[in-house]
C-alpha cells in the first residue's frame, strides 16, 4: 500500500515522526512524504527533521506567508500535481491546518482514499480556522483515526455512521512521540543548563492562536498575566513568529524570558522541567499531561475536554486575576497517577495495522 503523507506545521512533524517510524516497520506499507512549507524556517521546521530523524520530504512545496484562502488554494493546486504523479493508494493527513484540508481535498477530488489522524476533535468554535479545517477534513475522510472516546462520540453525534468511512479509536500519536523521544531529550538537550533554570522553578508559556494574538485586549491581558507570574517564578516564553510580530505592533513588552521557537527535544525538557504550563496550544495541553504537569489554557474551549474533566487542565480568560487564582490552585496539588487517557504509546502501530489490513 502506497501512502502519501502531507505535513506542513510543527505539530504535524511530531505526529508524523511517530507514524512514519511505524510505517517503516510495517510490511507492505510504503510512504511518500510531502512538506507544504506552512512552517518553513529553521526553528519551526528544519530542526524537527534533524533531531527527530524524520525522513526527508520527497516533495517540498515552500508555500507559506499567505492568507488562509491563498495558502490553501496554492497547496491544493500543487498537491494535486504530486498526487497525479505519485498515484498513492491513500493520502494521510494530520490535525487541523491548511495543509490538512488542502491534502484531503486534493485527494478526494482525484477519488483517492483519505486517512485523517486526529479525527473527531471539536472546539465548537467556527471562528477558529482549525475547527473549519478539521470538520471538512473529517467529512471527506475514509479512515478517521480518533485519539479519544470523546472524538468518536463527536462523530457519532454528527451522523458519521451514515457515511462510507471507518472510525477507529487508536489513541494519540503525540503520546507515542513523547514516550519515544523523552530518553533522547534527556541525553541531548542542555536547554535548562543553558538558560540557568532549575527543575520545578519556572513556568512555561506559549501563545500563538489568532484569537489571542490578533485581539489587542486579549494579548495585552496575556502579557499582563505573564508579567504577574514572573513576579513569583521565572516565566519561559518561546515566542511564535506571529506572536512576536503582534507584540511589536502593539508595543507590548513581556518581562519574561523570551526565546525563539525551540526544537522538540528542548521543548520536552522545558515541559518536563517546568512548574506548570500556560498555553493556548492544543498539542501542549496534552504534552503537559504526558509529562505530569498541570496546564492552564487561555481559551474559552478546548478539543481535549477529557483533560479538563479529569482536572489536569483548566480553561481561563487571560485576565491576570483569573490566571493567578488558577496557578495558585494548581500549585497546591500533587499530580496524580494519570495513565490511560491517550492509548499509552501504541497509536501509530494501531494506525499502520489498520491501513495494512485494509490495503
Amino acid at each position: 500500500m502506497k501512502l502519501l503523507t502531507i505535513i506542513g506545521a510543527r505539530p504535524q512533524f511530531i505526529k508524523a515522526a511517530a507514524v512514519s517510524r511505524a510505517i517503516a516497520k510495517t510490511p507492505g506499507l510504503q510512504e511518500i512524504l510531502v512538506h507544504t512549507g506552512q512552517h518553513f524556517d529553521a526553528n519551526m521546521s528544519d530542526v524537527f527533521f534533524e533531531e527527530m530523524d524524520i525522513p526527508r520530504p520527497d516533495h517540498q512545496l515552500a508555500i507559506h506567508s499567505l492568507s488562509h484562502g491563498a495558502m490553501t488554494g496554492r497547496m491544493l493546486e500543487e498537491i494535486e500535481k504530486i498526487l497525479m504523479q505519485e498515484r498513492p493508494d491513500c493520502v494521510l493527513v494530520y490535525g487541523d491546518t491548511n495543509s490538512t484540508l488542502a491534502g484531503a481535498l486534493a485527494a478526494k477530488k482525484l477519488h483517492l482514499k483519505v486517512a485523517h489522524v486526529e479525527a473527531g476533535l471539536r472546539s465548537f468554535n467556527l471562528r477558529m480556522p482549525e475547527e473549519v479545517n478539521r470538520i471538512l477534513t473529517d467529512r471527506i475522510s475514509d479512515f478517521l483515526f480518533c485519539p479519544t472516546d470523546a472524538a468518536v462520540h463527536n462523530l457519532d453525534l454528527e451522523g458519521f455512521a451514515n457515511f462510507p468511512c471507518r472510525i477507529e479509536q487508536v489513541g494519540d500519536v503525540m503520546q507515542d512521540a513523547a514516550l519515544f523521544y523523552l530518553p533522547k531529550s534527556e541525553q541531548q538537550s542542555a536547554i535548562l543548563d543553558t538558560l540557568g533554570l532549575q527543575k520545578g522553578e519556572f513556568f512555561l508559556a506559549t501563545i500563538h492562536r489568532a484569537e489571542n494574538t490578533d485581539d489587542p485586549l486579549r494579548l495585552a491581558q496575556i502579557v499582563a498575566s505573564l508579567n504577574r507570574l514572573a513576579q513569583e517564578s521565572p516565566v519561559v516564553f518561546p515566542v511564535h513568529p506571529r506572536t512576536r510580530a503582534r507584540l511589536a505592533e502593539q508595543g507590548l513588552s513581556a518581562s519574561v524570558r523570551t526565546l525563539d521557537p525551540v526544537g522538540y527535544l528542548d521543548m520536552i525538557q522545558l515541559i518536563a522541567g517546568s512548574r506548570m504550563v500556560i498555553t493556548d496550544s492544543g498539542g501542549l495541553q496534552k504534552e503537559a499531561y504526558f509529562f505530569q504537569k498541570y496546564c492552564l489554557t487561555l481559551r474559552p474551549e478546548t478539543e481535549w475536554i477529557e483533560l479538563v474533566t479529569h482536572g489536569f487542565n483548566r480553561l481561563s480568560e487571560p485576565d491576570p486575576e483569573q490566571v493567578m487564582e488558577a496557578v495558585h490552585y494548581f500549585s497546591r496539588l500533587s499530580f496524580p497517577d494519570a495513565s490511560g487517557l491517550y492509548g499509552g504509546g501504541r497509536a501509530s502501530e494501531a494506525i499502520c495495522n489498520i491501513l495494512s489490513e485494509a490495503g
